[in-house]
């Protein structure tokens, strides 16, 4: 069994003493960056190995990040090894406020400034391999209109991968419904469960593909975190146990029409 979890023999090696990573400029605290292999670094790390595998199949890649933050995404792919290459041809970022100037820098091509909640929001006819919704989603109050947004924006056969914060199906309306008067601007207003990514991907005619939990248990700065086995033990309960309290990474794909 445990040879069909393919994430268990991704490459996690370079996360050790890599100094781009362990540096301010990834934006990352100072007792994640003094551990060897941070889960925190999990939401990347995922995202890499998933388009590292669209890129060996297709060659180049167009991609269309939303909600590119501070580019953590791309400055994880510029630190990763030279085995993890991932092939690009553009890489376009999409997000509410844009630093143009740091993200250009650092590889990304196209900006495009807009709130992603806003009805005039739209990829126009631009299509793409990969689109990637990390960490952004749970921040919108209607997640499920992007989705149905930016799939019409994929290239025959191209994918959207994500991830965020997971719950038990049983518990998310509940803790919605919690979160959602409190919350501040740009805060956490929605939540996930397997059962409401395999609806959105049903929804938008899309085929989950690849759907995984990330970790037992993660602490920042946590001594286990120090250990290659305790990262690779975490990554195998995700997949054994994707409905566990945490987080959950994902890869959708487009159907044959």
């Amino acid at each position: 069994m445990l040879h069909k979890i393919q994430q268990f023999y991704w490459d996690i090696d370079f996360l050790k003493n890599n100094s781009l990573i362990k540096s301010n400029d990834f934006g990352i605290p100072q007792k994640v960056r003094e551990i060897n292999y941070p889960l925190r670094l999990a939401r990347y790390w995922f995202m890499l190995h998933l388009l590292k595998k669209e890129s060996q199949s297709l060659g180049p890649i167009d991609v269309c990040e939303i909600g590119v933050d501070y580019g953590q995404m791309k400055l994880f792919l510029n630190a990763a090894s030279s085995k993890n290459k991932v092939l690009i041809n553009k890489w376009d970022a999409v997000d509410v406020k844009i630093q143009k100037k740091h993200l250009f820098k650092i590889g990304y091509d196209n900006f495009y400034e807009i709130d992603l909640e806003n009805d005039k929001f739209s990829l126009s006819t631009k299509k793409y391999d990969v689109i990637i919704v990390l960490h952004l989603l749970e921040h919108l109050f209607d997640p499920e209109k992007l989705m149905k947004k930016i799939s019409k924006n994929l290239k025959f056969n191209g994918v959207i991968i994500g991830g965020f914060p997971c719950l038990p199906d049983f518990l998310r309306q509940s803790r919605e419904n919690k979160i959602r008067p409190i919350a501040k601007k740009y805060g956490h207003v929605s939540v996930f469960s397997k059962k409401r990514v395999i609806d959105m991907a049903l929804k938008n005619n899309l085929t989950l593909e690849f759907y995984s939990g990330a970790y037992f248990m993660r602490k920042k700065g946590f001594f286990l975190e120090n250990f290659k086995w305790w990262f690779k033990f975490n990554i195998l309960f995700g997949a054994l146990f994707p409905s566990w309290i945490g987080e959950s990474y994902w890869l959708m794909r487009k159907r044959i029409p």
